[in-house]
């Protein structure tokens, strides 16, 4: 029991663990979304390299800030609010696109346009993306999940620049 103490003294492993937990539980919570049917759209899965790379970071943070390599924990620390800090940013995007704001890449927004004649139709179909980025598909207390992936993203960011700063 006094070990677990100690852990949760130690500001760094207590933020590091924080943001492996909650980046852990968003992208699990993005995953099942998409299995009840909410399919990602192209911003969708670049918001979810983040992630991809956050969680483990963190969790690779947290031990490390248990031993004797507590030295890297502050780079990685602001590794991972500039990780999330971009994210965050690329969710606002989103999210703007999605209000209409500004428009998004063309590959993933607006209407795509007929075929000249009945030979390049097949083509079309096989390059037509099926979930358009501009068209919201859930919102939750009035955001889409772009826009909640902004606020996480921008709350994990200011976690770590807070456990970068934390004193060992």
């Amino acid at each position: 029991m006094a070990k677990a103490g100690a852990l949760l003294a130690n500001p760094r492993f207590t933020i590091a663990a924080i943001i492996f937990v909650v980046a852990a539980a968003t992208i699990a919570g993005a995953w099942i979304f998409q299995a009840f049917g909410y399919q990602p759209c192209e911003l969708c899965l670049k918001q979810r390299y983040a992630y991809y790379g956050g969680v483990p970071l963190a969790a690779l943070l947290a031990y490390a800030s248990t031993g004797r390599a507590r030295g890297i924990v502050f780079a990685g620390m602001i590794g991972l609010a500039l990780i999330f800090a971009a994210n965050a940013a690329l969710g606002a995007y989103h999210a703007g696109v999605e209000w209409r704001f500004w428009p998004g890449p063309s590959g993933c927004t607006g209407v795509i346009a007929g075929p000249q004649n009945a030979a390049d139709l097949m083509k079309t179909l096989q390059h037509a993306k099926v979930v358009a980025c501009d068209e919201v598909q859930l919102r939750i207390l009035g955001l889409s999940l772009a826009g909640w992936n902004a606020l996480i993203s921008a709350a994990l960011a200011a976690l770590a620049i807070r456990g970068a700063m934390a004193k060992e």
